[in-house]
């Protein structure tokens, strides 16, 4: 079965576990994930199975959303929850509106530091076990990208306030980062005290399927938790061809295009009348070129 399952991964278990997992349910080799949801968050981690593992890439660039608790007045060594208290400081003068104004900074394109407590690769080795080695090392910061921040619940009547904020933003972005400099800003320090991603490329968490629920499948309602291949890519735009064209492209070879409604180096998903997911394509319109050419990136049709 090709196609992708649209998981809630439970806290507590690293991205790799929960593909592991399902490995030995579904009894399936060819298994992965479209990028990695942190132990302690929960919530939707989109999983390719078969072919659909070739389709990663596309997905991966697509933005995130998530719902997360950020904590005011304390401080982690890890930027959220799991971690060691590293500050405590007082919230007494500090008001919501004060929160609100804040906010409004960390929306669009920016810089961040990636924390030491990360899965990146410096040197060879993660900086989460530079960290466990007591090493701290300067990172370069990166560029990502804030859509959009909507604060969903205010508590502000505990010792250390806590906030729900809803998050979109690009692949990339840190929550627990954006927690910390949020509570660098307001000058009292932060951390995210939890983390659920709602939703990630197409697929949503209302329609998220959790371990358990896989797990106790009956055979005949396989395909309601494995999406077809199409699922995972629905925001592509789509060239159907003919039995012909559809031939050349079986074989990894470009295809003519009637018409003038297709844009040069646009990613396309390519399917037959039937809707048949025949590969993804690339489309060349270059003066040099009469007509459109549709060229195969990859191909997932059997010949």
């Amino acid at each position: 079965m090709d196609g992708f399952i649209n998981l809630l991964k439970p806290p507590g278990m690293t991205s790799h576990d929960a593909v592991n997992y399902l490995r030995n349910i579904l009894r399936y080799k060819k298994i992965g994930h479209t990028g990695t949801l942190d132990p302690g968050a929960a919530g939707v981690l989109p999983i390719c199975l078969g072919k659909a593992t070739r389709l990663a890439e596309y997905l991966t660039e697509l933005p995130k959303c998530y719902r997360a608790e950020i904590t005011l007045g304390i401080t982690t060594d890890t930027q959220d929850s799991y971690g060691k208290k590293e500050r405590v400081c007082a919230c007494t003068q500090l008001e919501q509106e004060k929160f609100l104004q804040v906010l409004p900074e960390f929306v669009g394109e920016q810089k961040q530091v990636p924390p030491m407590v990360s899965a990146l690769r410096v040197g060879g080795k993660r900086l989460y076990e530079l960290a466990r080695e007591g090493i701290e090392i300067d990172r370069t910061p990166r560029t990502i990208k804030i859509y959009s921040l909507t604060v969903v619940k205010f508590n502000w009547r505990l010792t250390h306030p806590k906030v729900v904020i809803d998050i979109q933003c690009s692949k990339g972005t840190y929550i627990r980062t954006l927690c910390h400099d949020i509570g660098e800003r307001l000058k009292v320090g932060a951390h995210m005290s939890y983390l659920i991603r709602t939703e990630s490329g197409p697929f949503k968490i209302q329609d998220a399927y959790t371990l358990e629920e896989i797990m106790n499948y009956d055979r005949q309602e396989e395909k309601l938790f494995i999406q077809p291949m199409q699922a995972g890519i629905c925001f592509l735009p789509v060239i159907m061809v003919d039995d012909i064209q559809a031939k050349s492209i079986k074989h990894g070879n470009p295809v003519s295009l009637s018409g003038n409604n297709f844009l040069e180096n646009q990613i396309y998903r390519v399917e037959t009348g039937e809707k048949t997911l025949l590969a993804i394509g690339k489309v060349r319109i270059g003066a040099d070129l009469k007509i459109p050419v549709l060229k195969p990136l990859k191909v997932l049709a059997s010949q």
